[in-house]
């Protein structure tokens, strides 16, 4: 069932997409540290939930071109096997001000969901070993928890092995 978040249920464009397309979510809110490392690992470790199960959303440009890479906050993003994803030749990791204007959220709080425009979208194929995982929800301190396979079809993107350890 759908829950929502924020004050007066007007939630973020994340979930308000989550809403819209009537998919199974819940949001976990937690007290974000501003002095936290790792936005990411916080988030898991917040929640309790194992860090291969908590996603992160990165920003890299591909020839050209902003593309989302979605790996779990355990991992890195593999530069040279998201622009392989795509059909790209180089990728590098994206200008955070440029991140921000196209996706409409703020570094540590982007989500694959709901951005600004929609962007090519490649997700960790090791997203689809759980039943479900976490996103950010559009903000720091709120995740929201989905079937991988609804995120793949909201997002419109493609699995592939695009984060090392």
């Amino acid at each position: 069932m759908a829950k929502k978040a924020g004050r007066g249920g007007r939630g973020t464009p994340a979930t308000v997409a989550l809403e819209a397309a009537g998919v199974a979510f819940t949001v976990h809110g937690y007290e974000h540290d501003p002095a936290a490392a790792s936005y990411g690992e916080e988030a898991a470790e917040a929640m309790g939930v194992g860090r291969e199960r908590v996603f992160k959303t990165l920003l890299a440009d591909v020839d050209g071109a902003l593309t989302v890479g979605v790996v779990p906050v355990d991992a890195r993003l593999d530069l040279k096997a998201l622009a392989a994803a795509v059909g790209g030749k180089h990728a590098a990791m994206a200008d955070p001000a440029a991140a921000e204007r196209a996706t409409g959220y703020v570094l540590g709080g982007i989500s694959p969901l709901g951005q600004r425009r929609r962007l090519r979208t490649v997700l960790d194929g090791s997203a689809l070993e759980h039943p479900t995982v976490y996103v950010s929800a559009g903000r720091r301190g709120l995740e929201v928890e989905l079937a991988p396979r609804d995120l793949l079809a909201l997002t419109a993107a493609t699995a592939a092995p695009i984060g090392r350890r």
